[in-house]
């Protein structure tokens, strides 16, 4: 007790200071916490700096892809006629001669890119036009769902939908007559195939087939032959809709085959309109240039039915 007393009394003036291990501690992990969060604002301001680099650069590239990428060059004239010749001289009993080809391969090739081409009807030209409509959208509608899924599996590329047809060629007076009744109703020539009622109108296809505008239309199908066949009173009431409902463009040019029998001629002219027939190839091909309509509008030709008809006469008598 005394020597402690006498190292208390000669140590007065000495201050002894103790550091606790919990403060060491504490100081430490202040500085890991501090370095942590350091590092997680510098990793996320880089990983944003990259970002932002690769979104301006490729959306950069891609601005100047849009606004300088030359349109895909169509088929070379001198391609596009040895198509046309071979196609021509096929041994196929059923077949379009070359001036009927080349009339169709012309209007392929001045058509604006991608060019959109709606083909009623899978036949031997099948592969020509999707050919003939390089870089363009060239779909098939086919009566025949097994033939479809047959003619798909062997040429993928090719999109071929199947439509169930309603009606029989010794129907056409009938179904004229209820279209005429319901020209301002189901039966307008713009509208939404989708929804219409209209016993004309083809409504089955997939929806996105009534959102395209479509550029050229050959109606080739279904099946004309005989009061029982399908007839094509349905392909050309859906394509005179079709060509007059387009939002954006002025006309679309079409086709129709077979044009020698009654249905493809009196149809033609009921729904495609005398005034807008420019071409028939030996009777066979008539070549119609539709212009689209505004939705309130429930005559499909500006003519009268009379008047047109004569003039779709004098047209087929004269070209």
């Amino acid at each position: 007790m005394k020597s402690n007393n006498n190292n208390n009394n000669g140590n007065g003036n000495t201050k002894l200071i103790l550091l606790h291990p919990y403060i060491q501690k504490q100081g430490t992990s202040n500085r890991v916490w501090l370095l942590a969060v350091l590092t997680f604002f510098t990793v996320a301001f880089l990983l944003t700096l990259i970002y932002t680099r690769d979104a301006l650069v490729s959306g950069g590239a891609a601005a100047a892809a849009s606004a300088g990428a030359a349109v895909p060059p169509p088929l070379p004239t001198s391609v596009i006629s040895t198509l046309v010749h071979y196609a021509s001289r096929s041994n196929e009993s059923f077949h379009m001669t070359h001036p009927e080809l080349k009339s169709i391969s012309d209007v392929l090739r001045k058509c604006s890119h991608p060019c959109n081409f709606l083909v009623f009807g899978l036949t031997h030209e099948t592969l020509l036009w999707k050919a003939l409509n390089y870089h363009g959208r060239t779909v098939v509608v086919e009566e025949n769902r097994y033939y479809a899924a047959y003619f798909e599996e062997l040429h993928p590329d090719i999109d071929v939908f199947d439509v169930q047809y309603t009606t029989r060629a010794g129907e056409m007076d009938e179904l004229l007559a209820s279209a005429r009744e319901l020209a301002r109703q189901e039966c307008r020539p713009v509208q939404n195939l989708l929804f219409s009622e209209c016993r004309l109108a083809i409504n089955d296809l997939p929806n996105h087939m009534y959102d395209v505008d479509w550029d050229v239309i050959l109606v080739d199908g279904p099946r004309g032959e005989g009061t029982e066949a399908p007839g094509r009173m349905m392909s050309i009431f859906t394509a005179g809709v079709l060509a007059r409902s387009k939002k954006v463009g002025g006309k679309t040019h079409v086709f129709v085959h077979d044009y020698y029998r009654d249905v493809e001629q009196i149809c033609g002219d009921e729904f495609l309109c005398g005034e807008n027939l420019v071409e028939a190839i030996n009777g066979m091909l008539a070549h119609f240039v539709v212009e689209r309509m505004e939705k309130d509008s429930f005559q499909f030709c500006r003519e009268q039915n009379g008047t047109a008809a004569a003039a779709a006469a004098a047209a087929r008598s004269g070209l």
